[in-house]
């Protein structure tokens, strides 16, 4: 039996059932910023990869219905081009994108424990999938075209299983920061049910990592400047950790570079940003997933 934050692979057994695993990683002073997401499910796998150097987007890729191993297993699992190593569990790993064109290969190292979202919580039980996020250290290559580079950045790599009910969502944002080894960072998840008329009526799950220590959020708030196609340009965030009287950690953003990818009756807008959070700078994700 898998405990919540366990790198085994669950069991595809009921319709509709995914198991994927994430990696996103920024490393601004090269300037470049990337993600993969490999995921398994009866039907198939799927794979999914951006990289950006600078502003631009460089490579992508998205398929979904990919042979899969009789038995995929998350200690070493390829799907289409991408390709993934368990080393040490929930410590070392390796993730890799061999595209046409460009794709990195890299090494993971943990600079957090999981941070889990169980069965019990109220994101779970709207959107329909568990999981765990750590923060990572990313260092190896990455190539476009005949340039290749080595990259020595940070990161965030998260595993998470379940059914998607898109019947009960709008949308999900997947928000997180990511400040160093010393300042730690921050994973949001923000699910609008469908029907929902505005940010107020969002299901909301965040936690801090402090001094390599999980610090779970008692109340996020989330706000995002969007432009006229609706890709958030600037965002803010209030984490408070109790709900005490006190004062909740602040995080503001810029966004640096993103795209927007079609998956079927789904739509990603995926970008990096740059926080600016307790007089620390660092990088990080913002995602908006919704119905296409």
């Amino acid at each position: 039996m898998t405990t919540p934050a366990d790198e085994s692979s669950r069991p595809l057994d009921a319709p509709g059932f995914a198991d994927a695993v994430t990696v996103s990683w920024a490393d601004p002073e090269a300037g470049w910023f990337g993600m993969a997401r490999l995921g398994v499910a009866a039907d198939g796998g799927s794979a999914l990869a951006v990289l950006f150097e600078g502003i631009e987007p460089v490579g992508a890729y998205a398929r979904g219905a990919l042979r899969l191993p009789a038995t995929p297993d998350w200690s070493s699992l390829a799907v289409g081009p991408l390709r993934t190593t368990v080393d040490a569990p929930l410590e070392h790993w390796t993730v890799a994108w061999d595209g046409e064109g460009s794709g990195f290969e890299l090494t993971l190292d943990a600079i957090s424990p999981p941070a889990e979202v169980t069965r019990a919580d109220p994101v779970a039980r709207l959107g329909g999938m568990a999981a765990y996020e750590q923060l990572v250290r990313v260092r190896g290559t990455v190539r476009s075209g005949e340039e290749a580079v080595a990259i020595d950045g940070l990161g965030q790599r998260g595993h998470s299983w379940g059914v998607a009910d898109w019947s009960s969502l709008a949308q999900v944002r997947s928000v997180s920061g990511w400040l160093g080894e010393e300042h730690g960072g921050f994973v949001v998840s923000s699910l609008r049910p469908d029907g929902a008329e505005g940010h107020g009526e969002e299901i909301a799950w965040a936690t801090l990592v402090e001094r390599g220590e999980i610090v779970s959020v008692a109340d996020p708030r989330l706000s995002t400047t969007y432009d006229g196609a609706g890709h958030p340009r600037r965002t803010g965030l209030e984490l408070w950790v109790t709900e005490e009287p006190g004062y909740p950690v602040r995080a503001a953003g810029e966004i640096l570079c993103g795209s927007t990818l079609e998956l079927g009756s789904l739509r990603l807008d995926l970008a990096f940003v740059r926080w600016h959070s307790r007089g620390t700078t660092g990088v990080g994700r913002y995602d908006v997933l919704r119905k296409a």
